[in-house]
């Protein structure tokens, strides 16, 4: 088994292609602290010349400009340091966001669906941005913090080992208070994940939903539900931080206050003649250098277990199992499709909550299958295993004599097209829109797609026609319009294997009648795979596959399983019911406003 590496590599790991700059930045910074304890000596080596009764000015000169030189290459390192770490940083989380988001491309589409929109935000952008400052800053300056303060009790031992004693005076105190400190906040860091989570998806719905929330008249509850979750989350912060208040600041007063005990112990030791005068402002100098290290450090301290609750966070992401793809391509030899003694759970255990239990049926190439069943029965997951939003626990879906497993998710990909009745439109013109079926589409091609699918006729109408922005996740469009041009993208991609989950579903009488059409061109000489609740729309498929429960209950023609289904039986007619109540009720209205003419 696989040794799981820390943390602290595993955050190094993602500077792993910047290793050089990241070491140079380091090492600059090494550099440059310790360069700053050498103005320390030069101030040292001007007092033990004004101490002399003979004081030789060029002597004052040259330490003094020493010190001036050796503070000027401070700044420098320190500046190039910073800016080759900040360089680093940003490369680092740019290149951690696309690899997340290249994550999310191989891991089955069906496990990204528990994971909120708040919740996969918050990862990419808010938790990666918090991998900046520990690359810029944290490891680097604290490097060279580090080395000071070693440094600098090193220097105070070798002018006498009491100072360098007395200088540790306050450490054990601030040790326990800092240990105090990430003892009490290492208990709410899982709830600080949890709640911030939490107010971000509440955030990311209110804003989407906000359309809905009016139209229902909801403002002041759903309101209420966002403005809670940002003060659940001020008032938890808040008392995470009163817990730790005492502890914390007691950490940060003793921690740096290494002057506590070099002061009267250097003064003691040159009072009694065991060290000069100037060896005694030395070491209240050294003691004071380190002040701003330890300050720091202590800075560093409090933010690492943050840094390592994101970077467990980040790898639990990164580390989500991806589906298995070959690199080759397979030859296929038809575009039929098989689904073979199909069983199927959302989770890993298929004896666990199975779904699916030996689903078996052949889609002929060229063939209209459709799906149909009650709510629940497997339509959808069954048209999703097709697409590869999973992978069969156990038997096979094949395409020719393929098993989609062997083939790339491109390949696949290539192969079938997936209409939903929730079909997504990016911000860009309603022909880039459609032009994502095939990148290399010319503009005419485009438009070709576009006629077919019925778009043509509400497009022109449109202030800028084709060059018309979608609008914010499409919401310009009616769901008709949206369904059609999702439909036109398909045209264009023009692939063997077409699957409508229900796409009429929610869709007006002239907005269906014009989808129908689309659908039929599309699905013209290709293998089609239709979810339908409307049977009336399904009546002239091949093949009609009635599921119930996770079960082939029955196969047929509309005219076979009307004569030995019950369970179609039962559907059709509350089907043929409930349009003989939308026509009465249509007639009903008619003849009401005929009246009301005469």
């Amino acid at each position: 088994m696989e040794k799981k590496k820390s943390w602290f590599l595993q955050l190094l790991s993602y500077a792993s292609d910047q290793k050089g700059k990241f070491v140079l930045s380091i090492l600059l910074s090494i550099i440059s602290i310790s360069v700053g304890l050498i103005p320390y000596f030069c101030v040292y080596q001007i007092l033990v010349i004004y101490l002399k009764s003979n004081v030789i000015f060029h002597d004052v000169w040259m330490w003094g400009l020493l010190a001036i030189a050796c503070y000027l290459v401070k700044v420098l390192f320190f500046g190039l340091s910073t800016g080759i770490s900040h360089s680093v940083a940003y490369q680092v989380v740019a290149g951690l966001r696309e690899k997340m988001c290249d994550k999310f491309l191989h891991v089955p589409l069906g496990e990204m669906h528990q994971y909120s929109i708040g919740e996969i935000k918050n990862i990419i952008v808010d938790k990666i941005e918090q991998i900046e400052s520990p690359l810029a800053h944290v490891v680097p300056e604290g490097a060279g913090h580090v080395i000071l303060p070693l440094v600098s009790i090193l220097a105070l031992g070798m002018i006498d080992y009491r100072i360098a004693l007395a200088s540790l005076i306050t450490l054990p105190g601030s040790i326990v208070c800092m240990g105090l400190t990430f003892q009490i906040s290492g208990k709410n860091f899982e709830k600080y994940n949890t709640s911030n989570a939490h107010m971000s998806s509440m955030i990311v719905e209110y804003i989407e939903g906000i359309e809905v929330i009016k139209a229902f008249g909801r403002a002041g509850g759903s309101y209420d539900k966002y403005a809670h979750a940002i003060c659940d989350y001020r008032t938890f912060v808040i008392r995470w931080l009163e817990s730790t208040w005492v502890t914390m600041k007691l950490a940060f007063a003793l921690f740096p206050t290494t002057l506590l005990g070099t002061l009267p112990m250097s003064l003691y030791l040159a009072y009694y003649g065991h060290i000069s005068d100037a060896q005694a402002a030395l070491a209240v100098m050294l003691s004071m250098s380190m002040v701003t290290s330890l300050g720091k450090l202590e800075v560093f301290f409090e933010s690492i277990r943050q840094v390592k609750e994101t970077v467990e966070e980040l790898e639990t992401y990164l580390q989500l199992k991806e589906l298995l793809e070959p690199n080759n391509t397979v030859e296929i030899s038809n575009h039929s499709v098989v689904f073979d003694d199909v069983h199927f759970s959302y989770h890993d255990d298929v004896a666990q909550e199975e779904v699916l239990h030996g689903i078996s049926m052949n889609l002929p190439q060229g063939s209209f299958t459709a799906l149909v069943g009650p709510s629940g029965s497997g339509k959808s997951t069954i048209a999703k295993l097709l697409a590869r939003f999973w992978d069969v626990q156990k038997g096979s879906i094949r395409i020719g004599d393929c098993d989609i497993k062997e083939m790339s998710l491109s390949q696949l990909s290539n192969y079938v097209s997936f209409v939903t009745q929730d079909n997504f439109l990016f911000q860009c013109s309603l022909l880039e829109n459609i032009r994502m079926g095939n990148p290399n589409a010319s503009d005419e091609e485009v438009k070709v797609a576009a006629r077919a699918a019925q778009c043509e006729e509400f497009i022109l109408k449109l202030e800028d026609g084709y060059d018309t922005s979608a609008g914010e996740a499409g919401k310009r469009l009616s769901g008709g319009e949206k369904q059609r041009i999702a439909i036109a993208r398909m045209m264009l991609k023009n692939a063997l294997i077409v699957i409508l989950d229900e796409a009429t579903a929610f869709t007006d009488p002239e907005n269906e009648d014009k989808i129908q059409q689309s659908i039929a061109k599309l699905a013209k000489g290709k293998t089609l795979l239709v979810i339908a609740h409307r049977l009336s729309t399904i009546r002239h498929a091949d093949s009609i596959v009635v599921l119930q429960d996770g079960n082939i209950e029955a196969k047929g023609t509309h005219e076979q399983l009307l004569a030995s289904c019950p369970l179609y039986q039962t559907m059709w007619e509350a089907h043929i019911g409930a349009k003989q109540w939308a026509v009465s009720v249509e007639n009903k209205e008619q003849s009401e406003v005929s009246v009301h003419v005469s």
